[in-house]
């Protein structure tokens, strides 16, 4: 489109700048004209009401299509922390958050999806359609889970509030005011008005626009912060946590100079709302929450991972060894993790095993924690001590039946141990159970690769590519999967058909991606 813009330039010298402003603001409008939808019903009453005309800009359908294509990109990005504990730690704190206040679902009825990314800066963001990142710096950054969670139930807010769509909404009102802000400015320059003119009025209807979009802002941090507030208290937390997080946050960005936290840039705070925030849990009756302890170790995993080159794992391990200076049970449960985390990373796995058992006898006499068990299953599938790896592992998915890091590494176990036919029965189950999971097809080309069997190894890796949203990719391996010297005419037949629903969906992305020029 913009090129369209200069070429018309190159033809016609003398078109004025104003009315190429002009016209450049209508490609915009009509750019974003497409995504209006019809006002959809309202969210349950115990949350504010929403603005018809605002909401009309994002359909929930395509806001949460929209956060998986932002998802796609995300999860490829080497930043993300694919890591399988911290995944689900988050995902079972933050499900456990929501599912206090089924209402944060709102008229989306949005699956929310948590997640960190590699950053030691404190942000935490939410992405269209419930999906809410937290940076690694500020998981090491919150003191307790109630200041966690309230940054997170901050951010449910914003996706039970649909700010993401009001906001597309509100700047759609927007362009329409710097549209005819460019439209009076181009007629003052050429009724004679004078230059000068024309600049303010074009400069006049930017700064309104803008100060409509700052209005609005505020308006949607005092929204999540209301209903933040609503799952702390319904969910039993500390509700002084969200003050106390934030107050933090902002004593710490006083000596940085212009170098403010980014959250603070996302998440403006002002006097009046950290007014407002303690006000509104004056009268709330204080409540002690003991911190889960699998909140400290997942802490101490996410300060390798942050930096898990060669210097920022002796960093860490620097951390974790000043830290068992303290003396208490509790720090020298977390810093033994860490310690162990640390070895294993390096490859030292028998010392990471004896740090591990010291760790899990500082934790008596609490609740054996589930990171225990990952970590030592994984020193034993490193070691090549598949028998072992297995035992623990099947009794683990006895103990943890919901956990899908542990029904991971019982596939992976499974595999080391050479029982392929049982780990390819057990992988396809998995695979029609959770259908959008990559690690299941992974671990499932591993086990047909580890039979010989070419093609439905090539097929398994095809639908991973696909769960990733690299099409092409996919369409290459069915491509691959097709020539195998072992692909039967019933594989031949399923890549045929697989193939033609990939190519028609492909077809369809790139006709959108036109579309959006």
């Amino acid at each position: 489109m913009r090129h369209s813009v200069f070429s018309e330039q190159t033809r016609r010298p003398l078109l004025r700048p104003a009315l190429r402003a002009l016209f450049a603001a209508l490609v915009l409008t009509g750019a974003m004209l497409p995504l209006a939808v019809a006002p959809t019903t309202g969210v349950a009453q115990t949350l504010p009401t929403l603005g018809d005309t605002e909401r009309e800009g994002l359909s929930p359908l395509m806001e949460r299509k929209l956060g998986e294509q932002i998802m796609r990109d995300i999860r490829r990005d080497p930043d993300y922390l694919d890591d399988g504990p911290v995944l689900e730690y988050l995902n079972n704190f933050g499900s456990g958050l929501v599912s206090v206040r089924p209402d944060v679902r709102g008229e989306a009825g949005y699956d929310f999806f948590f997640f960190a990314v590699r950053d030691p800066v404190l942000n935490a963001f939410a992405l269209p359609g419930g999906f809410i990142a937290v940076h690694s710096g500020l998981m090491l950054a919150a003191q307790s889970e109630s200041e966690l969670a309230s940054v997170l139930a901050h951010e449910i807010g914003h996706v039970a509030q649909r700010h993401i769509a009001r906001m597309i909404g509100q700047q759609k009102q927007n362009s329409m005011i710097q549209l005819a802000s460019i439209v009076l400015g181009a007629l003052a320059g050429v009724s004679k008005v004078g230059g000068d003119a024309a600049m303010a009025t074009m400069m006049g209807g930017t700064g309104l626009a803008m100060q409509r979009q700052l209005n609005f802002s505020r308006d949607a941090e005092r929204e999540a912060d209301r209903v933040g507030l609503q799952i702390l208290r319904d969910g039993g937390f500390d509700t002084s946590g969200m003050v106390a997080f934030f107050g933090r946050l902002q004593s710490a960005s006083r000596g940085l100079g212009d170098a403010v936290p980014p959250y603070l840039l996302t998440h403006p705070l002002t006097t009046e709302r950290i007014a407002d925030i303690q006000a509104r849990i004056r009268d709330q009756r204080y409540k002690q929450r003991a911190d889960n302890p699998d909140f400290q170790l997942i802490r101490a995993r996410v300060r390798l991972l942050q930096n898990n080159t060669a210097q920022g794992i002796r960093d860490a391990q620097a951390y974790f060894e000043s830290q068992l200076r303290q003396n208490t049970k509790m720090q020298i449960m977390v810093s033994k993790y860490g310690l162990a985390y640390a070895a294993y990373l390096q490859r030292s796995y028998d010392k990471a095993e004896s740090l591990l058992q010291e760790a899990r006898a500082a934790s008596q006499p609490m609740v054996p924690s589930i990171l225990f068990t990952n970590l030592d299953i994984d020193i034993k599938l490193a070691k090549k001590q598949g028998a072992q790896a297995l035992k623990e592992a099947d009794a683990a998915r006895k103990q943890f039946p919901l956990s899908r890091v542990v029904a991971h590494q019982y596939a992976d176990a499974l595999i080391e141990g050479q029982r392929y036919d049982a780990a390819v029965t057990y992988l396809r189950d998995q695979a029609q159970l959770y259908r959008q999971e990559v690690a299941v097809q992974d671990l499932l080309a591993k086990a047909y690769a580890a039979q010989g069997k070419q093609a439905l190894q090539h097929m398994a890796l095809a639908e991973s590519y696909v769960l990733q949203g690299s099409l092409p990719a996919a369409l290459e391996q069915l491509g691959i999967a097709r020539k195998a010297p072992d692909a039967t005419f019933y594989d031949q037949a399923m890549i045929d058909a697989r193939e033609r629903d990939l190519k028609e969906q492909w077809k369809e992305e790139m006709k959108e991606t036109k579309g959006r020029g």
